[in-house]
């Protein structure tokens, strides 16, 4: 069996050596139709389009992102063609909600609510999340049967921060494509008195129109902004870049635990596909003997480092996200 993988998902190698000695790994955005003719099957992140350019007339049946979201996928396309995918829904939910507490501990909001957009893995760990730091929160998400939850319009009105954790859609009775675009910021004036505290986005870049965004900063809608997911990644809008209050190269969700659970699900669902065994399960490393730990969350994360690094080389938009550091979600 020959696989083709993104070389920059990490931890998987020496799985996959055990199940297979053809496995070539190529930088995601690189991967082209002649790599993947021969393959048996494809493991990737968000760089690569899955679709009939890349597959029509491989050899190809499997295809794995070891990510939550599958936007670049064409589901469509593929299922008509026979070949299996798989997502891994949920594996960095987690970190996700590291990410959203550190950011919102590094903003001070300590009292007031969240509203919180899509209540899916991410939505609902990221719920826990603040619900535990002592905020309140309200959830929309219309395609969740839940009493509990209210309108986008409900809140629009009501929060102080709000986080959109939805996936990246054009098409349906609720896309999600610019879903914060002009018409959503103007409406702030019409539905309340004070400005939103934050807008946060760790979904996908295109949920927010940003420079609809930045026009509702200009004018004191929007107090601050939480960006790590940007419209035309990796070319990030310089401007936002500068001026929200946390600017992350998409990473929200990377610790080396959410990884590594991405991981297993992959191999786990490659095995059951091709009816082989599991070679067993992969573990992220341990943190280093001379790390220091005081207690806080920010001692694991701190996503101001992030945010310096970004602004410090930003053109090394996908270097930063290739090449990133070991971050842990536990001590």
């Amino acid at each position: 069996m020959k696989i083709i993988v993104d070389d920059k998902i990490p931890y998987i190698r020496e799985s996959l050596a055990r199940i297979t000695p053809d496995v070539a790994y190529i930088r995601g955005s690189e991967i082209k139709a002649s790599d993947v003719r021969d393959a048996d099957a494809l493991i990737v992140r968000t760089r690569t389009y899955c679709n009939r350019a890349l597959l029509e007339g491989s050899r190809v049946q499997f295809v794995a992102t070891a990510t939550i979201g599958i936007d670049h996928l064409d589901t469509d396309w593929l299922d008509s063609a026979g070949i299996h995918w798989v997502n891994c829904p949920g594996c960095n939910a987690a970190s996700v909600g590291q990410y959203i507490e550190t950011s919102l501990m590094r903003l001070g909001f300590t009292s007031g609510t969240v509203g919180i957009v899509g209540c899916g893995h991410v939505g609902t760990e990221v719920k826990g999340v603040c619900e535990r730091m002592g905020l309140k929160t309200i959830v929309n998400d219309p395609f969740i049967d839940d009493p509990s939850f209210v309108s986008l319009e409900d809140v629009m009105t009501s929060a102080d921060v709000i986080t959109f954790h939805v996936p990246l859609t054009r098409r349906g009775p609720h896309p999600t494509w610019h879903l914060a675009d002009k018409a959503f910021f103007s409406h702030f004036n019409d539905l309340r008195s004070w400005p939103v505290e934050c807008i946060i986005n760790t979904s996908r870049g295109g949920v927010i129109d940003e420079q609809a965004l930045l026009e509702a900063m200009d004018e004191g809608v929007v107090e601050n902004a939480v960006i790590d997911t940007w419209e035309g990644e990796p070319d990030i809008n310089s401007e936002l870049l500068d001026r929200a209050f946390i600017a992350t190269p998409h990473i929200a969700g990377y610790s080396a635990d959410g990884k590594v659970t991405a991981d297993n699900m992959v191999i786990d669902a490659l095995c059951r596909h091709f009816g082989i065994d599991n070679p067993g399960e992969v573990t992220p490393p341990a943190l280093p003997p001379d790390f220091v730990y005081n207690g806080s969350p920010l001692d694991l994360y701190d996503p101001l480092v992030d945010t310096a690094r970004l602004r410090s080389n930003p053109v090394g938009f996908e270097e930063l996200r290739g090449n990133y550091p070991l971050r842990r979600e536990f001590h």
